[in-house]
This record gives structure tokens, C-alpha cells and sequence, in this order.
């Protein structure tokens, strides 16, 4: 046992040497990179770090903080209701859109990706622009307006579905179903680029040594070859896809208002958001900070372990 312990240390020893080595060759590169890790860690590790401290102190700004050890995340789970709402229409909202906008917007990439180079390129535009549109809220709620003047509720009364205008983003049941249109509407960004740049990345010699070798069929073709080919621009796309999921709060409060009617739209990070910046309770947010950072983590890595089976 005691020679096994030796044999260890002596070989982690060598890996050290080795590794302090190669970084002196290659410290003209970690000079060069230097700068980025810098402001990395500055604007993207220390704030999630200091978020996990604040999660177990009482803080709100204006006193010091003090340390409560659990009793932030006990709260949350056991005495918070509205937090628990907010949980089920964040999951709800992730397991809808989420997985409808991923598809869609590769689905979308691929038939584009058959067009001609110009037709292509304004499609991309057309697809692409509605996730970078600054006044898509005020377009949907014109449309889903609660009195007669709203596009929805004329269209529905001059058919004679109904005798009444609706009040669409007042009315608890209407109103998160509408916020999630709105997001799949604007789920056509960063990770449908990534899809279009990894389709056109994609060596066209494949897909004639893949017919050569027995793939018969487009479904074939997009399994074997055109997947394997784009699983970084997948993981990338997937990423994205559950960030923006578990991120919405721009959307619920722009259209449905904040707080909403019963609470029918709210999402974690508006509680977040309401605890943060309403009520400057910052170590009660950074709790939900904390849990919201977990779950994305989790959910990635279940999406990494799924993706690495594509192809195989």
C-alpha cells in the first residue's frame, strides 16, 4: 500500500513538472489570452461566486451581511408559494418552448440550407429577425389587446365565436399559453445561426462516400452524417435553447404586466427580479440565483449525455 502511495505521488509530481513545463513554452499564448480570462473571471465567475455566498446571509444592501446558513433555500422550498408557481410555469414554459424552438430552428436551418445562396441569405435575415426585434411585445399585444380593437378579439367576433372581447393578457388561463407564442416567435436566434453555419461547414464528400456506403435516404443522410458532423453547433444550440428558457422574464412582464393576474405569469427569474430590484432583499435573490444556476446545470448535462448518442 505504501508503495502504491509513492508510485502516486511520484507520478502526479512528474504530470506537474510536465504541465509547468509546457506552460513556459507556451506562456506567449497565455499572454495573449490573459486579457479574456481576466475579464472572464472579473464579469462571469466572481459574480456567480459571490451570488452562492450572498445565497446564505440575510443582505439588503443597506446593512452588512449577515450569515442565516439554509434558512434562504428553506423558505423558498417550504414557505414560498409564489416561488413554487413561479418553478411551474418556468418548467412548463423550458419543456414547451425549449425543445419546440431547438427543433424548429434546426428544422428550418436544414430546409434553408437547400435554397439558393441569395434566397438563403434572406431567409436567414426573415428568420432570424424576430429574436432581435425591439418592439415585438408591442406588436402581440396589439394583437391579443383585451377590447374590441385588438386583432384576435375583432377576428373572433366577426366570425361569431364570440359575443364579447376577451381579455387575453388579464385572463389567468390565456395568459401564459400567449407569453409562450411569443417566445417560440422569438426563439430563432444565436443557436439557428449555429445551425445554418454548421450545415454549410459540413464536408459535401461525406455524403458521397455515405451513399457509397449503404445511406439510401435524406433520413439517413441527416443521422449518419449531418448530425455527427454538428454536435459542437448542437451543444451550442442547446445551450442556448435552455438558457433562454429558463431565462424568460422580459416577455411575461411585458405583456401580461408585473405582478400579473394571480400570479399566472410568473417565472423565477421575476421573482428574482422582484426580490432583487423591488425589494432589495439580495440574499433571498441570490438563494434563487443559486437554484436557477443549478437546474441549468443539470439540465445541460442531460443534454450533453443525450447529444453524445447522435449518430452512434
Amino acid at each position: 500500500m505504501k508503495e502504491y502511495i509513492r508510485k502516486y505521488f511520484v507520478l502526479r509530481r512528474h504530470q506537474f513538472a510536465v504541465a509547468v513545463k509546457k506552460a513556459k513554452k507556451s506562456r506567449n499564448c497565455y499572454l495573449f489570452l490573459a486579457p479574456y480570462a481576466i475579464l472572464f473571471t472579473l464579469f462571469n465567475i466572481l459574480p456567480v461566486v459571490t451570488s452562492i455566498f450572498f445565497s446564505f446571509t440575510y443582505y439588503n444592501i443597506l446593512e452588512s451581511p449577515r450569515f442565516i446558513g439554509f434558512e434562504n433555500y428553506i423558505n423558498l422550498i417550504l414557505q414560498d408559494d409564489i416561488f413554487l408557481i413561479g418553478v411551474k410555469n418556468t418548467f412548463l414554459i423550458a419543456v414547451i418552448t425549449g425543445p419546440l424552438g431547438y427543433i424548429a430552428s434546426f428544422l428550418f436551418a436544414w430546409l434553408i440550407n437547400e435554397l439558393p445562396r441569395w434566397i438563403r441569405t434572406i431567409a436567414v435575415v426573415v428568420f432570424y429577425a424576430p429574436s432581435i426585434a425591439g418592439n415585438v411585445f408591442v406588436i402581440f399585444s396589439i394583437f391579443f389587446r383585451g377590447d374590441a380593437y385588438g386583432y384576435v378579439n375583432a377576428f373572433l367576433m366577426d366570425l361569431g365565436l364570440i359575443d364579447a372581447p376577451i381579455l387575453w393578457l388579464v385572463n389567468p388561463t390565456y395568459m401564459l399559453p400567449i407569453c409562450m407564442v411569443v417566445i417560440l416567435w422569438m426563439s430563432l436566434g444565436t443557436g439557428f445561426l449555429s445551425f445554418v453555419a454548421g450545415l454549410q461547414g459540413v464536408d459535401k464528400s461525406q455524403y458521397e462516400a455515405g451513399y457509397m456506403d449503404g445511406i439510401r435516404n435524406r433520413w439517413q443522410e441527416l443521422w449518419f452524417i449531418t448530425l455527427p458532423n454538428m454536435k459542437p453547433m448542437l451543444m451550442f444550440g442547446a445551450v442556448m435553447s435552455i438558457t433562454q428558457a429558463f431565462g424568460v422574464c422580459d416577455v411575461t412582464m411585458a405583456l401580461c404586466g408585473y405582478p400579473s393576474t394571480d400570479y399566472a405569469a410568473r417565472t423565477v427569474v421575476t421573482h428574482l427580479f422582484d426580490y432583487g430590484y423591488s425589494r432589495f432583499e439580495m440574499g433571498y435573490a441570490s438563494a434563487i440565483a443559486t437554484l436557477l444556476f443549478l437546474t441549468m446545470i443539470l439540465c445541460n448535462k442531460m443534454i450533453q449525455s443525450l447529444l453524445r448518442r447522435v449518430g452512434t
